[in-house]
């Protein structure tokens, strides 16, 4: 009789044991990192438009049109199975979440890019997941409208005075390389000079 309360011991210990290994989560798991966050890729409920900047990096999901497809290239029959091309399209005059200051920025920079109904088009088949695809085009259309917006400082006249020096310096030694072949052509056809 003493036996079946030592089994029984035992088995609610290990019971113990698995539920305790199973709710365990490391301290850098993405939901004790982010405790308030869903976990999923939506938009942000109201865009923060902050005074001053003209893009904070907020890319709301439902304006833009998002397709997927199979990628090309090798990847064995996932490639053949799987849609994980992602196409990520927006119109550029009609996005409410960019300013004008920024369309018209976007627009200067990247007109070749557009299509024929003015929609701006970035695709991603860099890995064999739709998630990490549909994250590298809206990291793309970040890229995107900050290359645009920025602006490239001046130089100071100190450095303008080197590019120029450094610049007659490079002329001076093109100059003397091409006479100094110039004569060696001019010394095998025999002439003297």
């Amino acid at each position: 009789m003493s036996i079946l309360p030592n089994i029984l011991n035992k088995s609610v210990s290990f019971t113990r044991t698995f539920a305790r290994s199973i709710a365990y989560k490391s301290a850098i798991s993405l939901s004790n990192l982010y405790p308030q966050s869903s976990l999923k890729l939506t938009t942000v409920e109201k865009p923060i438009f902050e005074e001053g900047v003209d893009f904070n990096g907020v890319v709301p999901m439902d304006q833009l049109d998002i397709t997927y497809s199979r990628s090309s290239g090798p990847g064995g029959q996932n490639v053949n199975k799987v849609n994980t091309k992602v196409d990520v399209r927006f119109h550029l005059e009609s996005a409410n979440w960019l300013s004008d200051k920024v369309k018209s920025k976007v627009l200067e920079k990247y007109h070749s890019k557009l299509t024929k109904e003015g929609n701006l088009v970035f695709r991603s088949d860099l890995t064999r997941s739709q998630q990490l695809n549909l994250a590298d085009c809206l990291q793309k259309i970040r890229k995107c409208i900050r290359e645009s917006l920025y602006v490239k400082p001046e130089p100071s006249p100190e450095t303008e005075e080197k590019i120029r020096r450094n610049a007659e310096k490079a002329n001076r030694e093109r100059l003397a390389f091409k006479r100094e072949r110039g004569l060696v052509k001019r010394l095998r056809q025999g002439l003297d000079y």
